[in-house]
């Protein structure tokens, strides 16, 4: 296993360099402006996560129709995300950018004025796809504008961008939907989706295009890698509802993403310039900042998809107070982003990672003492827990992962990088839907075997509710009824609870396996100064 510790090493078998321009810029507005664009792109994964009722009621659609919102968003994601690199040695990073803002910005438009759920659909998975590039091209662009310690400040920026979006995307949604309506959940994308397109041409000079990669490029690997992503995703984000493998579409879905995955690996280890650069999971760092990637995606991505669940399932709570009793995990990830950078400078950033993944574990742990009386108040402290050492979690992954790898192969790595974070999301949700699905099951027939005539206090509960009707037409047969039908919703709502903490259990385990990763990292060397072909 290759390990290289300074980013300046060269590596065999890594996809051939296009020619970049020298380092020479002071000014970190563009830097910023990108910021912007992977910050909207990151932010709509999750800001229709507590108004998916109210669109599915704008947009007249069924109950099994309206997750397809987020999931067409994510499965096109998914599948952009690893040719992100490719695609900016082919155009380069100035003109994929122009063209991936102005796509999502379009796409965003298109979103708000769709006219049914079909349409609906089509043009989230456009908004994801065309979106998708903004986000791993910010990654690999922060060791072009950034040199020596000050990656410690761009690893941590984007580090909290990636973690704090999606947390305040159910945030801005909720309130979004509940003052004006869901409509306006994509027009906001406008005004930043058009500036951003407007100045990245102006600001952005990192490299050049090299168009003749398209003539040697790996279209088989391509067309095999987005059919194995895309079913995978499928797979995972539908496989719940239609009983897993017991459902025929979910089965071939499923051998498809195998066989067409397996391929890729295959054709990508082979071919001369793959399109996504598996080879570099040959270093070590690399090889464990994406399993560490793919962990905290899982951390972030299902704690945002459970907290409003929960809230909006069990306690009933509308777009907009989900929004606020979430608020503050962003709030906290948000002060943790100046001590990390005030601790980073002084602190190996294996320990801080290791003091990250360990917290968010921690904040997992806490999470599964939940009761069905949970909300902004009891919420308080788990999310503290978990959103103020999220960026420690987040961003040594940037510089340990990464930043071991040489120049020229940041851009194909970066993909798998990100995507790894993603993939992590999609499987913490479908593992995580199973459990809540299967333990509600579970706990609702451990409670119903002790609904027996032999438990006091469910026969004073149902003799006290029979009470109340019997001086009604239908008396105390319509009171009996009405009180099994009251005692079914408590159990099954603490069967719900208790399948939940379940959950959240469940994520605490991978932390802990995370946490005990880090020590295998071996520490990189930070260059004082940045190499010539540096992007």
């Amino acid at each position: 296993m290759t390990q290289s510790s300074t980013p300046g090493a060269s590596t065999s078998g890594s996809p051939t360099p296009a020619p970049s321009l020298p380092v020479q810029h002071p000014s970190v507005l563009p830097f910023v402006v990108m910021c912007v664009g992977m910050f909207i792109a990151l932010l709509d994964i999750q800001i229709v996560a507590s108004s998916l009722q109210d669109i599915g009621g704008g947009l007249s659609a069924a109950q099994d129709e309206i997750s397809w919102v987020q999931t067409a968003y994510l499965i096109a994601e998914i599948i952009m995300i690893p040719l992100s690199g490719w695609l900016t040695r082919v155009f380069s990073t100035r003109w994929l950018f122009t063209a991936s803002a102005a796509g999502f910005t379009i796409s965003s438009m298109l979103c708000g004025l769709a006219w049914n759920i079909d349409s609906m659909i089509l043009f989230r998975g456009l908004q994801g796809l065309l979106g998708a590039s903004m986000i791993p091209t910010v990654f690999t662009s922060s060791f072009h504008y950034f040199q020596g310690k000050r990656r410690v400040y761009s690893a941590a920026v984007v580090g909290s961008i990636a973690s704090i979006a999606p947390i305040l995307g159910p945030v801005i949604g909720g309130w979004i939907t509940d003052t004006m309506n869901w409509h306006w959940l994509f027009y906001i994308n406008l005004a930043p989706g058009l500036a951003v397109t407007l100045l990245i041409p102006l600001l952005v000079k990192i490299d050049e295009p090299d168009l003749s990669l398209l003539k040697g490029a790996d279209y088989l690997g391509i067309v095999l890698m987005a059919l194995g992503l895309g079913t995978l995703e499928y797979v995972l984000e539908e496989g719940t509802r239609w009983n897993w493998f017991s459902d025929a579409t979910i089965r071939d879905c499923a051998w498809i993403a195998g066989i067409a995955l397996g391929l890729f690996v295959l054709r990508s280890l082979t071919f001369r310039n793959p399109v996504m650069d598996l080879r570099a999971l040959g270093n070590r760092n690399f090889a464990l900042g994406c399993v560490l990637s793919f962990v905290t995606g899982i951390g972030m991505f299902t704690t945002i998809f459970l907290t409003p669940l929960f809230l909006g399932y069990v306690r009933g709570y509308s777009a907009w107070q989900i929004g606020v009793a979430i608020f503050s995990t962003g709030a906290a990830s948000l002060a943790g982003v100046p001590v990390y950078i005030l601790l980073a400078r002084k602190f190996d950033l294996r320990w801080l990672m290791m003091f990250g993944l360990a917290s968010f574990g921690l904040a997992m742990w806490s999470y599964s003492f939940i009761t069905h009386e949970w909300g902004a108040a009891e919420l308080f402290l788990p999310q503290l827990l978990r959103g103020f050492p999220q960026v420690f979690a987040v961003a040594p992954a940037v510089n340990l992962g990464l930043g071991s790898l040489p120049p020229e192969r940041l851009k194909y790595a970066s993909g798998l990088f990100n995507m790894m974070r993603n993939l992590g999301g999609a499987v913490g949700i479908a593992v995580s839907q199973a459990i809540i699905n299967d333990q509600t099951n579970f706990h609702f027939q451990m409670i119903a075997a002790h609904l027996t005539a032999a438990n006091g206090a469910m026969q004073r509960f149902v003799a006290g509710v029979t009470q109340r009707y019997a001086a009604m037409p239908g008396g105390e047969a319509l009171g009996h009824d009405a009180a099994l039908k009251q005692l079914w919703q408590l159990a099954y709502r603490e069967a719900s609870t208790l399948a939940f903490a379940d959950a959240f259990r469940a994520i605490m385990l991978a932390f802990v396996i995370a946490t005990l990763l880090v020590p295998l990292l071996h520490k990189v060397a930070v260059p004082q100064a940045a190499p010539t072909n540096a992007h």
